[in-house]
């Protein structure tokens, strides 16, 4: 028994585990996601705009250079060394660091390069070239440690040429130290989401794991009265409340259900009972006298009606816990009219009805006519005398009805049974409604003590109260209220 409860709560924080695993590579997932594509994008954007700025600004020199040997006749003289107030040479070097060196007619160095560049065919074929400014580009040369673009600019009539040449690998290992910081902090950006996002899922999860934890003992207890632990507005917390308040209602109907079994058992004995002697008589029915004989069959006769009304209420207070009656609009006035009628032709007496105000509300019709029925046959019963009519009242949501009312009579309609008979002790009128309870001058006429608690049932489920008074003059009042009364 005890392995598989540990079993079960193993398995229940092996999913909430999972949960929060999941809820942690998830938001780990997004964020590398996201940076990486941040960084992917940022990465490229630089790297094109430096790749893009270095090429054209090497461009721009090769173009000065043709447009100079082009309008100019220069000798590679002119470029072999720089002048103190700037000559072709420095325009050349000056904009961006570019290395230069010039070869003479027959494609020898003349003035060589920091560091030396290759001279290749090509590079000879434009030093001998009669037309200045022809080019030639070499690109990814490979020069020393490093690569370089290089270009050849023919100086015309055989006279040389110029070789000018720009370092790229240099910035390409910075954009791959960039390259590298970026992927350094995309890893620490993941890693850093991954510990947020599993402390977020453990706070998240934890009170998860606290309410499985309350489900699990009241699974494994039966006990219905165990704290749920609730902090909190979101929707973790909203759940806890709700399951809370479900524990609530669940602990309150075995409650009322283990009242209710236990009122019956004791009430269900005393005429079992008497049942049962006088069914044991029954066997020496024949030795008996006469008078004896009919006495025993009209106390089985009031027994068993007696045992019979007791069921029948006990059923329809189980029903009235239980109801599944949907709510309709319904009037007030409708129903005891009803009732009225049914009272007059079951009992003979003489039954009113008084309406006043609207009495329409949203209710359930047979609980309601099931609450008033029980009130009028509890008033023919004590009122036995039978000189005065029994009244039903019924009196509108917002009607006043004066001070005598004992309930709040502008927010709901009020139901009330009146009768001259001989009224309820003071100490009675806060016990009347209770399951079984009858008074001591109650106790020697039939019922079963239920009659009235099925009252306060059906009031409860429509929002409102019973109430109990005497009547100036004699007699009782006693009624309901139903809340939600229409205004029109």
């Amino acid at each position: 028994m005890r392995s598989g409860a540990r079993l079960r709560r193993w398995v229940a924080r092996a999913r909430l585990s999972s949960l929060r695993t999941t809820f942690t590579v998830s938001f780990a997932a997004v964020a590398a996601a996201v940076t990486v594509l941040v960084g992917f994008l940022s990465y490229d954007a630089a790297a094109r705009l430096v790749r893009v700025d270095q090429q054209t600004v090497f461009e721009g020199v090769v173009q000065d250079l043709l447009d100079e040997v082009r309008h100019s006749a220069l000798t590679p003289a002119d470029f072999a060394t720089a002048d103190a107030d700037g000559g072709p040479r420095d325009e050349l070097i000056r904009p961006s660091g570019t290395v230069v060196q010039v070869l003479g007619p027959d494609a020898s160095v003349v003035d060589r390069g920091h560091p030396p560049l290759p001279v290749g065919a090509d590079d000879r074929r434009i030093a001998a070239a009669r037309t200045a400014g022809q080019l030639v580009e070499h690109r990814d040369v490979d020069v020393g440690d490093g690569m370089y673009r290089v270009a050849t600019v023919s100086l015309g009539d055989g006279r040389g040429a110029v070789q000018i040449a720009q370092e790229f690998s240099d910035t390409e290992d910075l954009l791959r130290e960039l390259q590298q910081r970026t992927v350094l902090l995309v890893g620490a950006v993941v890693i850093a989401a991954g510990l947020f996002g599993w402390w977020l899922a453990r706070r998240i999860t934890s009170r998860l794991v606290r309410l499985a934890g309350a489900a699990e003992d009241v699974a494994r207890t039966g006990r219905l009265g165990i704290q749920v632990p609730v902090a909190g507005y979101d929707e973790v917390a909203r759940l806890g409340r709700s399951f809370d308040r479900m524990l609530g209602r669940l602990a309150q109907s075995e409650e009322d259900q283990r009242r209710l079994v236990q009122d019956a058992g004791h009430e269900l004995r005393t005429p079992l009972t008497s049942l049962r002697t006088n069914i044991s008589m029954l066997r020496r029915i024949d030795e008996l006298p006469p008078a004896v004989r009919g006495e025993l069959v009209a106390d089985l006769a009031q027994e068993s009606r007696e045992l019979t009304d007791l069921v029948n209420e006990l059923v329809d207070l189980a029903a009235g816990q239980s109801d599944r009656e949907p709510l309709q609009r319904v009037a007030l006035a409708d129903i005891a009219e009803d009732v009225a009628v049914a009272a007059r032709r079951r009992t003979g007496r003489a039954v009113t009805v008084r309406v006043s105000g609207d009495t329409v509300v949203d209710g359930r019709p047979g609980a309601l006519q099931r609450a008033l029925s029980n009130l009028v046959d509890n008033a023919a019963k004590f009122d036995r005398g039978g000189s005065e009519p029994i009244d039903i009242v019924v009196t509108g949501a917002g009607t006043p009805v004066g001070a005598s009312a004992g309930a709040d009579a502008g927010a709901a309609v009020r139901v009330e049974v009146l009768d001259r008979g001989p009224g309820i002790a003071e100490e009675d009128l806060d016990r009347v409604f209770d399951r079984f309870y009858r008074a001591p001058d109650a106790r020697s006429l039939p019922g079963s003590g239920l009659g009235l608690s099925i009252v306060r049932e059906v009031a409860a489920a429509h929002g409102g109260d019973p109430f109990a008074r005497r009547r100036e003059g004699g007699g009782s009042a006693i009624g309901f209220t139903v809340s939600g009364g229409s205004g029109g």
